[in-house]
């Protein structure tokens, strides 16, 4: 037996105002909530060569040592998986985002990172400091790269010979308008995934050590995440901490119903060096589409923009009316009113049949106190929208929702 197989539960690694910030993170588009979500998550179980003898350890003493790591140079693989327990974007059809599998390809990053949100995938990464990064997604015959080398950000998607070309001034400049730089908030790695989870660990929230296991052939020790509270979709969070870097070398997110990880991230191979400069450059091959992006494009594409026949007017949470949050941790649930009618129902005529078909298969008809809605589930995050335009978003159980929208009637 390892020497942390015993849990040591803390409740010391705490931070105000948590509560609301977890449930900020799950107001987002309904039409787009599966995909929304899968931007937080990612891979099949690496296997472990046996669990490693190492010094006994507390959770809040592992949380600190990944805190204080100063890694900033590693390359490495890693397998992705996601299961949301929706559709793959292949079959979404005409209005797939372009890059996601849909008709159209584009090398945008906001449009090819989103296939990560189903499926198994395989990811070269890179990294020397915040200014030097490289993450690659290896398919079948083809590849597609995200480069960033000081100013410049590049991205290649090698089945179409497409690239798309940003400079930080200018996604900057983006940002004043709304926009976010090129695959920023789209977490790739398992300490951006942790990192996610431990900023928002507060007083629901059991944590501790449970055991050790090796990864990418380094020893680590494991870090186990669970809410205390019943009703949240979220069984647990396991992260296995490199035991020399403190860097975060694998991610699980396991769902409170049991089965298959909802997102299982991990590295199969690792190495703390400096990369290569020559991983971070790059020059468009010859014939190659490039699309230059000023960060002031009108229309800068929005998932839920690409959703026909009206259905992206569900609207952004940032501009819902009267928005609040009920609950706290682990079961918030955000309530706002999008001050419309309920569901729209998508035109035909302009290609909404397959998206309204795709929202049919998602949703289950509910009726309560506050009167009948529909419930969109994933095995993450779920939705409920109201005939009378409320939605209710969390990662919580269809009938933590119907029990908000009925004590919010």
């Amino acid at each position: 037996m390892a020497p942390n197989d015993s849990a040591q539960a803390t409740d010391e690694a705490t931070e105000p105002g948590a509560g609301r910030r977890k449930a900020t993170r799950y107001l987002v588009p309904v039409a787009v909530a599966g995909v929304a979500a899968a931007t937080i998550g990612l891979v099949p179980a690496l296997a472990a060569s046996g669990d490693p003898s190492l010094p006994k350890i507390s959770a809040q003493q592992l949380i600190e040592k990944m805190a204080a790591s100063d890694t900033q140079q590693l390359s490495g693989t890693m397998k992705i998986s996601t299961d949301l327990g929706l559709p793959g974007l292949g079959s979404l059809g005409s209005f797939a985002p372009k890059g996601a599998g849909g008709s159209g390809t584009s090398a945008s990053p906001d449009a090819k990172l989103t296939e990560l949100a189903s499926g198994t995938h395989t990811l070269r990464i890179a990294a020397d400091g915040p200014d030097r990064q490289k993450v690659s997604i290896l398919e079948d015959a083809a590849e597609y790269s995200l480069i960033r080398n000081g100013d410049d950000v590049w991205a290649y998607d090698s089945a179409s010979n497409q690239a798309y070309h940003s400079q930080r001034a200018a996604a900057g400049a983006g940002k004043e308008h709304g926009r976010k730089a090129p695959g920023e908030g789209v977490p790739t790695t398992p300490k951006a995934l942790a990192d996610e989870f431990l900023k928002n660990v507060d007083p629901t929230t059991a944590v501790s050590v449970d055991g050790t296991a090796q990864i990418a052939g380094r020893d680590a020790y494991q870090l186990l995440i669970k809410p205390k509270q019943s009703g949240s979709t979220i069984g647990s969070v396991r992260v296995a901490v490199d035991a020399k870097t403190g860097v975060p070398l694998k991610f699980t997110l396991s769902p409170s119903a049991g089965g298959k990880a909802v997102v299982d991230a991990g590295f199969t191979k690792v190495d703390f060096s400096k990369p290569s400069a020559s991983t971070f450059t790059f020059s468009p091959p010859k014939g190659a589409k490039v699309t230059e992006d000023n960060g002031r494009q009108k229309g800068a594409s929005k998932p839920e923009q690409s959703l026909p026949g009206g259905l992206g007017s569900l609207g952004d949470a940032k501009n819902a009316k009267n928005s609040k949050v009920i609950g706290e941790g682990w079961t918030a649930i955000a309530e706002f009113d999008t001050g419309g009618k309920g569901i729209p129902k998508a035109d035909e005529s302009k290609g909404g049949g397959d998206a309204q078909k795709l929202l049919d298969s998602l949703g289950s008809k509910v009726s309560g106190k506050f009167g009948k809605g529909t419930v969109f589930t994933t095995r993450l995050v779920n939705a409920l929208i109201t005939d009378n335009g409320k939605v209710y978003v969390g990662a919580v159980t269809k009938d933590a929702l119907v029990a908000a929208a009925n004590s919010g009637k």
